[in-house]
């Protein structure tokens, strides 16, 4: 099964103090804080014969971040990383200067029916002095994240900092990335409990913001800083991300994020040369894309 078959878009559309989209980056907010890219991945069926299978490809500039709520991956990097992503662990790549990495259905899951897969795959882009540091993996157990509950409503922080507490995940700048999961209705204001500007993805349920009722599929974008109230509905789940954004743009081309045009020009050269690090043992290879255009 093709990576891309998994991902759903939806154009965004202002309805008064908020931005609504499927993903980031649209048109009126390229970027959320530091978070640059948002791929939401199904919920798709995977089995007989169709797989998740993406070849080896390369990233500068940024950290992955993968938060599974369904299914597993099989991560594969040239850092020497070989890891099973399993739902509600957190696994962090950073790319720095360059790195390439697979992500596969587990060999175990191929011959064992059906199963879903259904999850996040999430760039963050690194301050402009740290873009060029070396990669590094983390892998963080869901039972390692903070957790709590606000009467019937439960919290996790998958990374970052927020409501006074702080993500084992090893970020490089002030952001946050929160999952919230409702059985009743709850009212939910960031101020004081969030720093930054702040995306809500609606995963599964509903909220209402300025008076309209907002379903599950799409993503909000506050266009303040720090406030945001929204009142969240019964069986709700969220998630909520975003922090501090960098004084400097931020180019994206293909898997390649940086402030600097030039970086990336060096980078899409270097991988059609294949001047690239690998993952050990495979020979796959995902071509750049033409023509190129930078967003």
């Amino acid at each position: 099964m093709s990576y891309n078959k998994l991902i759903i878009e939806e154009r965004s559309r202002d309805i008064g103090d908020f931005l609504v989209g499927r993903l980031i980056p649209f048109r009126k907010k390229r970027m959320v804080g530091p978070f640059a890219f948002i791929d939401h991945m199904g919920p798709s069926e995977i089995g007989n014969g169709k797989f998740l299978d993406v070849d080896q490809h390369p990233h500068i500039g940024l950290a992955t971040l993968t938060y599974l709520l369904e299914g597993q991956i099989h991560h594969n990097d040239s850092i020497g990383t070989s890891q099973i992503i399993t739902p509600e662990s957190v696994n962090w790549m950073v790319a720095g200067k360059g790195c390439s990495h697979t992500e596969r259905t587990p060999e175990a899951l191929r011959e064992n029916g059906n199963h879903k897969l259904h999850g996040y795959q999430i760039w963050i882009a690194l301050p402009k002095q740290l873009e060029d540091i070396d990669p590094e993996f983390h892998h963080i157990k869901a039972n390692q994240l903070p957790n709590w509950s606000d009467g019937s409503t439960s919290f996790k922080l998958i990374a970052g900092k927020g409501f006074g507490k702080e993500s084992p995940v090893p970020v490089h700048s002030p952001l946050f990335m929160v999952e919230i999961k409702t059985k009743e209705a709850y009212r939910f204001s960031a101020k004081g409990k969030l720093q930054g500007e702040i995306g809500i993805c609606i995963v599964s349920g509903g909220i209402k913001a300025c008076d309209e009722s907002i379903k599950e599929g799409n993503m909000l974008i506050s266009k303040t800083e720090d406030i945001c109230d929204i009142l969240i509905q019964p069986d709700t789940h969220l998630l909520l991300f975003g922090g501090e954004p960098f004084p400097e743009e931020r180019h994206i081309f293909w898997n390649f994020v940086s402030h600097s045009k030039e970086k990336i020009e060096e980078a899409k050269t270097n991988w059609e040369n294949r001047n690239w690090p690998k993952v050990k043992g495979d020979e796959t290879y995902v071509p750049l894309p033409k023509p190129p255009q930078f967003k």
